[in-house]
């Protein structure tokens, strides 16, 4: 039973694009630095400060400050954002933002489908309990059709391509209550988060600020995120071995292969290898089975996989096609993790717009 509630939002007094920013686990050193400096408000100098405690206390000068306000009454926010995928194609991504109870995953109302690492959690714990704070959504996915519709009216909060409509709320917790909940993209912060509520055993902090996306929703989309290796001769036959076929003519043919056994294409400078694994396997099992998770390369970008292969900096690559939601569900729900990077979902939530104080 997913606890998902209204939240009283703490966020911009004066809301600007410039104070906005992709989530933190996504932005290189230069791309952080260039968001610090274009606004002395811009939310990076809370979830990328060098100190947690001063991203703390920062929040909160923020808040006495009134550069930062708190609504008077919880509310609930739809979502929609509007993007072009890594394909090429516009899309509309429609959501919701609350405040969810956070639980175990024991419990079996969340679940992940990703592996994790201590580092990540450890900063962001400290974080937490400098701001007292959730200051970035996680994104949860949930079967049947969407809980709300985007309001006929003006959006109150605008930034890029995201947008957002204030809510009352009403009937909103009922419409969750018997639905679970899988975590697309938020691992690490949703594990904090219930690490924290252990710490801090009360109410207030079990609670953390989701976007939630229905699977039924057409703008939805799982994007592939291929492989580079260095090393693991075995992996691939040699380059003489390989077809001429050219890596974005064989990942083409791959969309056409049926998803009850898996498939991928190796590739060599110059060669590409068709790969099928075993049937039931997912194809990012496969190439875990093939080369294991670690001292990987990664890349959304099948140029930029081939690239770095063809410069010598990596042996070879795994070129992929994207993982289906109805996979990724059914492991999930039987209580397994795929390897990391299974599945990428595009765009990533913007930060900065809302906060959830605990």
């Amino acid at each position: 039973m997913a606890g998902v509630a209204p939240f009283r939002a703490i966020r911009y007094a004066h809301p600007t694009p410039t104070v906005t920013a992709p989530p933190y686990d996504v932005l290189t050193p230069e791309l952080r630095d260039a968001y610090r400096a274009s606004d002395p408000h811009n939310v990076v100098h809370l979830t990328l400060n060098d100190s947690e405690a001063e991203a703390g206390q920062l929040f909160r000068t923020w808040l006495e400050d009134g550069v930062l306000v708190c609504d008077d009454e919880p509310a609930v926010w739809a979502l929609t954002q509007e993007y072009v995928g890594p394909d090429g194609i516009a899309r509309r991504r429609d959501g919701l933002v609350a405040s969810l109870h956070v639980e175990p995953y024991e419990t079996r109302a969340v679940l992940p489908h990703e592996r994790t690492h201590a580092g990540p959690k450890e900063s962001r714990l400290r974080l937490l309990r400098a701001a007292r704070a959730q200051l970035e959504p996680i994104f949860l996915l949930y079967d049947g059709q969407p809980a709300v519709t985007v309001p006929d009216r003006e959006p109150d909060l605008v930034a890029g391509g995201t947008r957002l409509w204030r809510m009352p709320g009403e009937g909103v917790a009922e419409a969750f209550a018997e639905r679970q909940l899988l975590i697309a993209d938020g691992h690490h912060r949703y594990e904090t988060a219930v690490a924290y509520a252990a710490e801090q055993g009360t109410p207030g902090s079990a609670r953390m600020m989701v976007v939630l996306v229905s699977t039924a929703d057409p703008g939805l989309e799982i994007f592939p995120t291929h492989r580079l290796f260095r090393g693991h001769g075995e992996a691939l036959p040699a380059v003489s071995i390989g077809d001429s076929v050219s890596p974005a003519a064989a990942v083409a043919h791959l969309s056409g292969l049926p998803y009850d056994t898996a498939h991928a294409v190796g590739y060599r400078k110059g060669a590409t290898f068709p790969v099928v694994g075993e049937a039931g396997e997912l194809d990012v099992e496969l190439v875990d089975r093939r080369v294991g998770h670690e001292g990987l390369g990664y890349t959304a970008d099948l140029g930029e996989a081939v690239a770095r292969v063809d410069s010598g900096e990596f042996d070879g690559a795994f070129l992929l096609r994207a993982t289906r939601i109805e996979d990724v569900f059914e492991r999930a729900r039987r209580g397994e993790v795929m390897p990391q990077k299974t599945t990428y979902f595009f765009p990533k939530l913007t930060s900065g717009l809302l906060f959830h104080p605990v």
